[in-house]
């Protein structure tokens, strides 16, 4: 169970997952961000064993909350200002484990064409793939997500969590750390879509939100709109065709029936047709992210679809 990891049940389970939380422990605080205040004022240094082994007893009973972040804005290269969330230590800490457990369970299951916030991923793994394996691209269709940390659903994202988690409790301590809220200027604020903008465990939600978009356009898109209506026709058979007809004008009756015979023997069309190709772009944050490519047809109402992510040429879909 998932919970038992976060809040074990008895003294056995505490002692047999305190490896988790050291390591969610080490991986977080080296960060510069570590003795960053959030709205509490609590940084990596006020934290100790007594103060985890609290946080672990709260979340067993399910009273722990995720103290709302504290919100600065930072300049883009556009020239606008992007949200960006400070939590308190505490609330670092326990994303970094809800992290771990979802990382471990959902990375084996993502496509092998998304680069976008993956460990051991991004531009060059991406643009190397394309390299390597793409080749003969002619067209890119670009898609974007407007503002795609902010914008996810907050049901729909927990609903995707169900398909595959049970643990009630985990479900519902990821909806409470959803439904934080946010400090401005000493407000609080409610966050009713999205998540955290700077938050350890975003980038793994927002993989996993956009994990469906990525098998949608794998299973149904590229089947559908990258196969035309007729197959090519085999250049032997077509070769042979134009022969026999040239025959035929000039009277050669011998050599029709010869070219006849040859030619029921061939078949007709190629034995695979694939009149596009699939490519990727880049998208959002310097990431190679949901992206696809065709040359013919060009699938219509792409923005509609959101991004698209990378996905493999039509010679690796069979």
């Amino acid at each position: 169970m998932i919970a038992s990891t976060l809040a074990p049940a008895n003294h056995k389970d505490k002692n047999g997952q305190k490896l988790v939380r050291k390591k969610a422990y080490g991986n977080i605080y080296p960060n510069k961000g570590a003795m960053t205040p959030g709205a509490g004022g609590e940084t990596a240094d006020g934290m100790s064993e007594g103060k985890i082994d609290q946080i672990i007893e709260l979340m067993r009973h399910e009273r722990y909350r995720f103290p709302p972040a504290r919100r600065i804005y930072i300049p883009k290269k556009n020239g606008k200002l992007r949200p960006l969330g400070l939590p308190d230590w505490s609330g670092k800490l326990v994303g970094e484990v809800v992290r771990l457990l979802l990382e471990a369970y959902y990375e084996p299951a993502f496509s092998d064409r998304s680069h976008g916030f993956r460990k051991g991923r991004g531009c060059h793994t991406a643009l190397r793939e394309v390299r390597d394996a793409w080749t003969g691209t002619t067209w890119f269709i670009e898609g974007d997500i407007s503002d795609c940390y902010g914008s996810l659903d907050h049901q729909i994202l927990l609903s995707i969590l169900a398909e595959k988690i049970d643990d009630q409790r985990f479900l519902r301590l990821v909806r409470n750390m959803l439904k934080a809220g946010y400090l401005e200027d000493w407000i609080r604020h409610d966050t009713l879509s999205g998540v955290p903008q700077g938050g350890v465990v975003s980038p793994i939600l927002s993989c996993i939100y956009l994990d469906k978009l990525d098998k949608f356009v794998e299973q149904e898109l590229i089947p559908q709109y990258t196969r035309g209506a007729s197959r090519t026709l085999n250049p032997e058979y077509r070769e042979t065709a134009n022969r026999l007809r040239n025959a035929r004008r000039r009277g050669d009756r011998a050599q029709a029936r010869e070219l006849g015979k040859r030619l029921r023997g061939l078949p007709s069309p190629q034995r695979k047709s694939w009149p596009a190709n699939v490519g990727a772009q880049t998208c959002g944050r310097g990431d190679l992210r949901p992206g696809a490519v065709v040359d013919r047809p060009i699938i219509p109402n792409a923005r509609q679809h959101g991004g698209l992510r990378l996905v493999p040429p039509p010679s690796q879909l069979q």
